[in-house]
């Protein structure tokens, strides 16, 4: 199971985090994990190059963890991307099912 996790700050994108695989098939073939990670890395690179918002990323290939955060307040632009990353995620948890991919929210 992939499991997102979104941080807020007083009502605010903090950032989010990002770990382990979706589990739907076999490595290289798993649509919800390919589906999800196209849709945090999209995310990631569009705050880098289309806003002035700059975010603080740590990775691990190895066991799928991504971490976003943020230190400042954040932008329209970035707040507008984050809304449709996590959009786009709960569509592939209703999709796919809570078994492959979980969305929470967490107060920082």
């Amino acid at each position: 199971m992939t499991k997102i996790t979104v941080y807020k700050s007083n009502g605010q994108y903090a950032g989010f985090s990002c770990m382990g695989h979706a589990g739907y098939a076999a490595y290289s073939k798993d649509i919800v994990c390919a589906s999800i990670s196209i849709l945090v890395i999209n995310t990631i690179n569009s705050i880098e190059k289309l806003t002035e918002d700059i975010p603080q990323i740590e990775t691990d290939e190895k066991t799928g963890y991504i971490s976003c955060t943020f230190s400042k307040s954040l932008s329209e632009q970035t707040i507008l991307l984050m809304d449709a990353m996590i959009l786009g995620l709960t569509e592939v948890k209703k999709q796919y099912g809570k078994k492959y991919v979980d969305v929470k929210f967490e107060e920082v």
